[in-house]
């Protein structure tokens, strides 16, 4: 393939008429439906979590995985204050062990939220990871509590 800073060189364009979207086929219906389920199982999103304390159902409980400084400017309400390098079974010890934890960090430029779902993981426990983080929930127009 030819290209120039501007991309791809004229008779290469002619030959890839679809745009880069469509030059990977989706998934059939099927492999679709797999993959889509299976991230319910991994990941919740701002909405549902706001949902469910919006109700006062609190069948998880809320880890902001972030530093005691970020949580104490703002937090989601109801959330509770371990950072992930922080979590170790002495530190969920009062919690039964088939507890959901549902952890967040910053936003979807932190890993935070996965490096809290890995610890959690390894130590057995129910774990999701809320997309979105703090600016998602900010994005959806839902206030922060400050502490």
């Amino acid at each position: 393939m030819t290209t120039t800073s501007s991309g791809p060189s004229p008779s290469t364009r002619q030959e890839f008429a679809g745009s880069a979207v469509s030059a990977t086929p989706a998934a059939d219906r099927y492999q679709a439906e797999a993959h889509f389920t299976s991230l319910l199982a991994f990941e919740t999103d701002c909405w549902d979590v706001h949902d469910a304390i919006s109700r006062d159902v609190r069948d998880f409980v809320l880890l902001d995985v972030r530093s005691p400084e970020l949580f104490a400017a703002g937090h989601l309400p109801g959330a509770l204050s371990l950072p992930h390098g922080r979590i170790v079974e002495r530190n969920l010890a009062t919690y039964p062990a088939d507890t959901l934890f549902v952890v967040y960090c910053a936003g979807p430029h932190c890993n935070g939220a996965d490096k809290a779902a890995v610890r959690l993981a390894r130590l057995g426990r129910p774990v999701k990871k809320m997309i979105g983080g703090v600016t998602g929930w900010l994005d959806e127009g839902f206030e922060l509590v400050r502490s």
